[in-house]
């Protein structure tokens, strides 16, 4: 933003009351690397103070970006599904959950959750919805999959298969059986047939890697816990996990037609199905 308020109109600023811009925060920062402009000056500078570390993460983020479209596209035209809970959404960029599902079958069901006030905003603004379809945002934390289902409940009929998604997010669960536990309460409240997609972790953690990371956790930011590929496989536990397994991202089920070599730093992306 040239101006951070420009985005925001009289009514949406009253909504913006509890946004802190002089603390970078992970939505936006992604925002940022992802080519956006819904980001602060604060947000700016921490994003090029990781990539000068660590330049990779710019693939992180694209490469998590289009796994999920990969994914919702697969969940749709394979998996029949036709309802959506993103959990943790971010910002909204290109190809957000509703655009990529809808652009499939209009009559798609598409629930994001996230408890960031700046998100809540950009969701009221930009999260609009097919006439056949629809689209609702519920503010709410990780830590309360209670409420996250009562609240997706308004626009899912949870009785019929769900796609649950998490991408980019789990990280911001430290605790692995706290994380592991979240998932496995979520997906315990969706029906048989439902699926599970996760992006996140990174196949290889290195000096750079682990240092752009350590200073953005020590930067204000809410820290980020990176986790390794056994980490990242327990969210699946009891779930059927698809061929390929859990895998770089590129490497699940890979579009024709990629050319140069992959990143040396990918997230880790699996889908898995509750019967």
């Amino acid at each position: 933003m040239n101006d951070d308020n420009e985005f925001f109109s009289r009514a949406e600023k009253e909504h913006a009351a509890g946004i802190d811009t002089s603390v970078p925060h992970s939505a936006r920062i992604w925002n940022y690397w992802l080519g956006g402009k819904d980001n602060f000056p604060v947000d700016r500078a921490a994003g090029d103070h990781y990539v000068q570390t660590f330049p990779g993460i710019v693939d992180v983020a694209r490469l998590t970006r289009h796994f999920l479209k990969r994914s919702i596209r697969y969940l749709v035209v394979e998996a029949g599904i036709r309802q959506f809970l993103d959990v943790g959404t971010g910002l909204p960029t290109v190809d957000n959950t509703h655009e990529v599902a809808q652009g499939l079958v209009p009559e798609a069901r598409v629930v994001y959750v996230d408890n960031d006030p700046l998100v809540l905003v950009h969701a009221h603004v930009l999260l609009t919805s097919t006439p056949e379809g629809a689209t609702d945002y519920v503010e709410a934390d990780m830590h309360d999959p209670a409420a996250i289902l009562a609240g997706a409940a308004r626009t899912l009929d949870l009785a019929q298969p769900v796609g649950l998604t998490f991408m980019g997010v789990l990280g911001h669960v430290q605790d692995d059986d706290a994380a592991v536990a979240i998932v496995a309460r979520l997906m315990d409240g969706l029906a048989p047939g439902s699926h599970l997609v996760v992006c996140d972790g990174t196949e290889v953690v290195s000096v750079e890697n682990a240092e752009a990371q350590r200073d953005y956790d020590e930067g204000g930011s809410v820290p980020y816990k990176i986790r390794t590929l056994d980490q990242v496989r327990r969210f699946f536990t009891g779930l059927d996990l698809l061929e390929p397994g859990v895998v770089p991202c590129l490497d699940w089920r890979p579009e024709v037609g990629l050319v140069g070599a992959p990143p040396p730093a990918q997230p880790l992306a699996g889908i898995a199905a509750k019967w």
